[in-house]
């Protein structure tokens, strides 16, 4: 029971003390490939504790909603933390670890934000909740049938079976379908994080904002909330990159050596990921916005090919 509970503490602390060291070190490298110093590698740090200790400023026409969301964003991140497998294919609450509970957790944050961005009746607000909707309605199929690829081979839709599935078998991942399946869900995971090309975090452009504009009207604490969920959200969808489609190194045990080398395995492929995601983002622009849909339609084919796979290459 003891070692349950501390596996479950490890795996909170290890998403939500990560998150802002993971976007750090994605500005880091960003600002060096563009030829600049940047801002220091902690920083996200000191802007969370700032925005924390900052007085809330809230419109008095806005609702309940507007105010439960950011708190909201933060559990469902942190319930995810629980279920997804981060070090380890033993995780106590593994038995509801499917992709789809985990997809419906995502989704259900997503529709608090978007309602939050309407709630307060400002014009940038609904232009990106219609906007986030409109991404989140071509990106979440997708999500779902490139898992579903890998899950048939695996013969389950567990999150820790697919892993465990795979871990087995090393050679999985040079199967034409996991590679399709890979692809797929990285093009979705820029989507649902707000990444580029699908949307420029690091701007506040009326024009191109889709994430950043549901957020205009949050301050203090809420900001503080909605952008510490936002980085936790982008180290999970690495860390279901990585552990699913690159199991190596995932501990079978829960004893400690094992999770201390998960631990190193871990921090090793989300960094590659994330340095992977500041070369994208510097090399390539932000799409028109009329043309997120093509991009995501070709990641939809993407991973239906990696299904169809299943039933012609084995």
């Amino acid at each position: 029971m003891v070692t349950n509970i501390l596996l479950e503490l490890a795996q909170i602390l290890t998403i939500a003390l990560g998150a802002p060291l993971l976007v750090g070190v994605i500005r880091k490298v960003k600002a060096r490939l563009q030829g600049r110093r940047g801002v220091p590698l902690f920083q996200p740090y000191h802007d969370l504790r700032k925005l924390l200790v900052k007085e809330a400023v809230i419109s008095e026409n806005t609702s309940w909603i507007f105010r439960f969301t950011p708190y909201l964003l933060a559990a469902t991140m942190l319930l995810s933390a629980l279920i997804v497998p981060l070090l380890t294919t033993l995780t106590p609450l593994g038995w509801m670890g499917n992709i789809i509970v985990l997809m419906y957790l995502f989704l259900l944050g997503t529709f608090f934000l978007a309602l939050a961005g309407l709630d307060a009746g400002s014009a940038f607000g609904g232009m990106g909740a219609s906007r986030e909707m409109a991404v989140a309605a071509l990106a979440e199929p997708t999500v779902m049938i490139a898992i579903f690829a890998i899950a048939l081979r695996a013969g389950t839709t567990s999150l820790d079976g697919i892993i465990a599935r795979s871990a087995a078998d090393p050679l999985l991942i040079l199967n034409a379908g996991h590679l399709l399946a890979f692809a797929a869900f990285f093009v979705v995971a820029l989507a649902e994080t707000g990444r580029l090309p699908v949307d420029n975090p690091a701007t506040h452009l009326e024009l191109t904002m889709i994430h950043e504009a549901m957020i205009l009207e949050y301050s203090g604490r809420h900001l503080a909330l909605i952008e510490w969920a936002a980085g936790m959200k982008l180290f999970l969808f690495l860390t279901l990159l990585a552990n699913l489609f690159v199991p190596w190194g995932v501990a079978t045990s829960t004893s400690p050596d094992a999770l201390g080398a998960a631990f190193v395995a871990l921090v090793v492929k989300v960094l590659l990921l994330g340095i992977g995601i500041a070369l994208l983002e510097t090399a390539v622009a932000k799409l028109r916005l009329f043309r997120v849909p093509e991009l995501l339609t070709g990641s939809f084919t993407l991973a239906l090919l990696a299904v169809i796979t299943f039933f012609f290459v084995r």
